[in-house]
């Protein structure tokens, strides 16, 4: 994918952020999230409602392309919107490929727009890179505790990839992915906020403790929220925390962190002013561009090639660090420019962040490739080509469609050492 770096909208139009301009501009959040990593005891799942004002809740779920076509929609009846958010209703980085496809598809369209994710933090680390390239500049972790012998009393569990963990264990893994998933965004510049949900007699007693930790992390801005009761949870019959509270609580916390006092608990598809929400005015065009027909799938111009110097295809998909990206012109082929490959580790992460890579890309070229990635790009709907010999033979193969059973995939050499990654390029 073109990553955008340059994009620079103005930061003081988030109203989130920004208390002096919350009359003046507004925010779309985009209800693409459906699955969540966690369960927290204050959270009910029952998100598919239209009468509800609480986080987490939504009228319908949308594609990234419908919701791309939903912003079009809301530009018009609001103007005023200057920040498109993904608030769930899940975690976003639960649903990774859809959240950083939504984000993609509005840098391209709307480069001006504030782009801002809402995460439990969780899963968010191994995207910080690509989120940070697309041009997300704010992002808000939930991080109600720095000790996860308290935190442990908050979720039920924390499901990390098939793995399910709870107690303190659970409280455990979330902290460490929260705080190097920070800890990355701030090296990347991004804004940060944090939210802290107040549970009274659970947590509201460590507010000030996580305020100093996260102060000490560069972060930029700290919500101390009053949690919501909902029904058909643990925490169903805790009361609500006073103003007074909050008060106090936010007033401690500020000696660390500038606060957030003006937050309005939105659902996962807000829209409008902060305190205006047109949500319910705004539910039938959200449910009608839910309905809308997938769109036809785009010509995809182009084919991505990992070769070394330019003429073979002689690299592995995981070892590649730039790819070719060539078009099919009058002349011939023709090379139109170099994109860079996600950077190692990351896990299945990485390999989706490169499905986004090659979005206009009809196929990749590659001299092999491991199981996972080849599953990944297969559901992207990416053909992937192992072969080996002439980057233009490769090219004839996928744009006539004559000759590729010819193809073949190198034989893997080395020269039998520990340190040679068999390349089959030679060792002189």
């Amino acid at each position: 994918m073109n990553t955008i770096k340059n994009a620079s909208p103005d930061l003081s139009r988030h109203p989130c952020f920004n208390v002096r301009v919350k009359g003046k501009f507004g925010r779309v959040h985009l209800p693409v999230a459906p699955k969540c990593n966690i369960k927290c005891n204050y959270c009910n799942r029952k998100y598919d409602c239209v009468n509800e004002s609480r986080p987490g809740v939504t009228s319908t779920i949308l594609s990234p392309e419908q919701a791309l076509s939903y912003m079009d929609k809301v530009l018009v009846a609001e103007p005023r919107i200057t920040v498109a958010g993904i608030a769930g209703p899940g975690d976003p980085f639960a649903n990774a490929h859809e959240t950083l496809t939504t984000m993609q598809l509005l840098r391209q369209k709307y480069p001006d727009i504030i782009l801002c994710l809402s995460s439990n933090g969780l899963g968010l680390a191994p995207h910080v890179d690509e989120v940070a390239d697309i041009g997300v500049s704010h992002v808000t972790v939930t991080v109600n505790g720095i000790d996860p012998e308290i935190t442990k009393n908050i979720y039920s569990f924390v499901r990390d990839g098939k793995v399910i963990y709870q107690g303190v264990q659970a409280a455990e893994l979330l902290l460490a992915r929260q705080l190097n998933a920070i800890e990355k965004l701030k090296t990347r510049g991004v804004t940060v906020k944090i939210n802290f949900i107040t549970i009274p007699g659970v947590n509201d007693h460590h507010a000030e403790a996580t305020a100093i930790a996260m102060a000490d992390m560069g972060v930029d801005l700290f919500n101390c929220m009053a949690m919501l009761p909902n029904a058909d949870t643990p925490f169903a019959d805790l009361s609500e925390p006073d103003k007074p509270m909050m008060n106090t609580l936010r007033n401690s916390c500020e000696k660390y962190l500038p606060q957030m006092r003006h937050c309005k608990r939105c659902r996962a598809d807000a829209v409008g002013l902060l305190g205006r929400d047109k949500s319910s005015e705004m539910a039938g065009c959200l449910n009608a561009c839910a309905t809308m027909p997938a769109a036809p799938a785009k010509v995809r111009p182009y084919v991505a090639v990992a070769s070394l110097e330019g003429m073979l295809v002689n690299q592995h998909l995981g070892e590649t660090r730039n790819f070719l990206i060539y078009a099919r012109t009058e002349k011939g082929y023709d090379l139109i420019e170099e994109r860079p490959a996600p950077p190692p580790g990351g896990g299945i992460g990485r390999w989706e962040a490169m499905t986004r890579i090659f979005h206009d890309c009809r196929a990749v070229l590659v001299s092999d490739m491991g199981k996972s990635p080849k599953e990944v790009c297969l559901r992207a709907g990416i053909d992937l080509v192992t072969m080996s010999g002439f980057i233009e033979a490769g090219l004839d193969a996928v744009y006539t469609g004559k000759g590729r059973e010819s193809l073949k995939k190198r034989a893997k050499k080395s020269c039998g050492t520990a340190q040679c990654l068999g390349t089959g390029t030679g060792c002189g």
